[in-house]
């Protein structure tokens, strides 16, 4: 038994982010684990004085996240530990996870102590989370604790998609805002076949996609976002509009999350198609 396939477009880009809520690498092409991209949330900053992943959600406590930025020193290998980071600072000083030094100089820049760590210490680390007062969140103007998946540094899901037609469709909606692929970090972006512009990952949920020759994702729900969306990284303004926009029209969600089925490579040009059902 076979299943028939629709086409729905094409990866663009793909996107890992060694460092949680740092600024992260653009690759050509990434091993797809059931962890998700490999080198993805390798590592965190943890507060020493808490215990909780330190994370961009609540910028009021971690106001300078988006100007570190982190790439790998090496392409990671499956079954092997991550590869040391290399860390770009606020400055343009660049320190190395393998240099004795690191969580000195990071909490010295952040001005909270800080610990880099390649792995959470507890089964289920914490991390919190700033809500704004915004029409369409569930809460408002308040920070909320949430747990991590056990033995990680994600949020949620392993792999986190976005379409071209999602960015066009927050676009027309709120021409002044600049909805650019940084703002919501997600892993695979999708350009859509036919031009469409349209919350179309929506009707991807419950639903398996095919990536290139090997890879299989089950799309396993829509991906709400947070304040993150909002912040100021390099060239790109602070904008809540981005956030209300997506709360606006499509519940706060942009993109989906996905749980990989079956692990192999990806790259960027490989076709990407929704399986439906079998013949």
């Amino acid at each position: 038994m076979t299943s028939t396939q629709r086409v729905l477009g094409s990866v663009v880009s793909l996107w890992r982010y060694p460092v949680k809520s740092m600024m992260g690498e653009e690759v050509n092409a990434s091993e797809v684990t059931k962890g998700g991209l490999l080198g993805d949330r390798a590592y965190a900053l943890v507060d020493g004085s808490d215990g909780k992943v330190a994370s961009a959600k609540n910028p009021r406590k971690w106001p300078t996240l988006f100007d570190f930025r982190a790439v790998l020193a090496d392409a990671p290998r499956p079954g092997l530990k991550a590869p040391p980071v290399r860390i770009t600072l606020p400055d343009g000083a660049i320190v190395n996870s393998d240099q004795p030094d690191v969580d000195v100089i990071l909490s010295k820049v952040l001005k909270r102590e800080v610990t880099l760590s390649a792995s959470p210490d507890l089964p289920t680390a914490a991390a919190e989370e700033y809500w704004p007062d915004i029409e369409g969140l569930d809460h408002r103007d308040t920070v909320t604790d949430f747990d991590l998946p056990e033995g990680t540094f994600f949020d949620c899901a392993f792999v986190h998609l976005l379409t071209t037609a999602t960015l066009d469709r927050l676009r027309a909606l709120y021409p002044q805002g600049r909805f650019e692929v940084r703002r919501f970090r997600p892993n695979i972006v999708v350009e859509t076949a036919n031009g469409e512009k349209d919350f179309v990952e929506n009707a991807w949920i419950g639903q398996i996609l095919a990536i290139g020759d090997t890879v299989r994702l089950s799309i396993t729900g829509p991906c709400p976002r947070c304040v993150m969306t909002t912040l100021p990284q390099g060239d790109l303004p602070k904008d809540a509009g981005i956030l209300r926009t997506a709360a606006q029209h499509n519940r706060a969600n942009v993109g989906v999350y996905a749980a990989v089925l079956q692990s192999g490579k990806v790259r960027r040009g490989d076709p990407v198609s929704l399986e439906q059902g079998h013949t």
